[in-house]
């Protein structure tokens, strides 16, 4: 462009020039974060948050320290599942995040700054959108091996600046087995493939039920598709959640590091060696352009 000042920083215009690197907004100076990972879906209803803070139990099951930032502004929900009901608390320049009491995992959401948990958040998408930035400019996620983004469902102002403004490591999809559902998962890839961010696994939520008399599978809500649709999307690593009453109890009753998160265990450790394995390549090609 004849008028272009080469300053990115202050150009709303979506040139070829522009690089992936000139949208990232650095974490607050003393935030310490390994990995980053976007919890996202393409619809509402399937799970996602619940998916969410299950795989961060999971996670600080194993050891690790764990944050979840709950980018969901409008239907935040994270905090009631770990039973947060404090204001989060800060000063001029940071916020700190709640910290959950049995597993000490770090938690930042709208609902932690409303003075009424069910006030509403009636905001346009610009406000929406700076909010989740700040979320990750201006809080202190403190030596956290992994930080984990519920996002809010599909393709909107808000996904894209996460995608854009933070420096992801990859993304989880979480669906359920209806077939429509695998075209909405598509828009999802499509849209990661887009903004260069690899999925590292697919969960495919509310997947099956267990008879509590004989144990027998039953698929409620259809056959199975997730193996389908990881095959044909490339994506390494796969999960199946069945409907748990006992997990939904947990959840409703703020338990839910208390919950049974075995059926993300092989999930997860295959989305660390992911996660490793993107690490190593990025340490490989900083070696190169040295």
């Amino acid at each position: 462009m004849a008028d272009c000042t080469y300053d990115c920083s202050s150009c709303g215009v979506d040139c070829s020039s522009r690089r992936a690197e000139d949208f990232l907004k650095k974490p607050h100076r003393l935030s310490k974060i390994k990995h980053v990972v976007a919890v996202v879906s393409g619809k509402g209803g399937v799970g996602k948050s619940m998916t969410c803070a299950s795989l961060a139990v999971e996670a600080a099951r194993r050891g690790l320290n764990v944050g979840v930032m709950d980018a969901d502004l409008t239907g935040p929900s994270v905090p009631r599942m770990f039973g947060l009901h404090d204001r989060a608390m800060g000063s001029e320049d940071a916020i700190l995040p709640c910290v959950t009491k049995e597993m000490g995992i770090q938690v930042m959401s709208m609902n932690l700054l409303l003075e009424n948990e069910d006030d509403p958040v009636v905001w346009r998408g610009s406000l929406i959108s700076g909010t989740v930035t700040q979320f990750w400019t201006d809080v202190i996620w403190q030596g956290l091996d992994i930080l984990f983004i519920d996002m809010p469902p599909g393709t909107g102002d808000v996904p894209l600046t996460v995608f854009q403004s933070i420096p992801l490591d990859g993304a989880v999809v979480v669906t359920t087995p209806q077939d429509l559902v695998g075209m909405i998962v598509a828009k999802c890839v499509n849209m990661a493939d887009m903004m260069n961010v690899p999925i590292l696994g697919i969960v495919e939520n509310m997947s099956y039920v267990k008879c509590p008399c004989c144990e027998a599978v039953i698929n409620v809500f259809g056959q199975s598709s997730v193996d389908a649709l990881a095959l044909e999307h490339g994506i390494p690593c796969i999960a199946k959640m069945p409907v748990d009453p006992a997990l939904a109890t947990s959840a409703d009753t703020g338990k839910l590091e208390e919950a049974d998160t075995s059926y993300l265990r092989e999930f997860f450790d295959g989305l660390m060696k992911e996660l490793e394995k993107g690490s190593k390549g990025k340490d490989t090609e900083k070696k190169e352009e040295n």
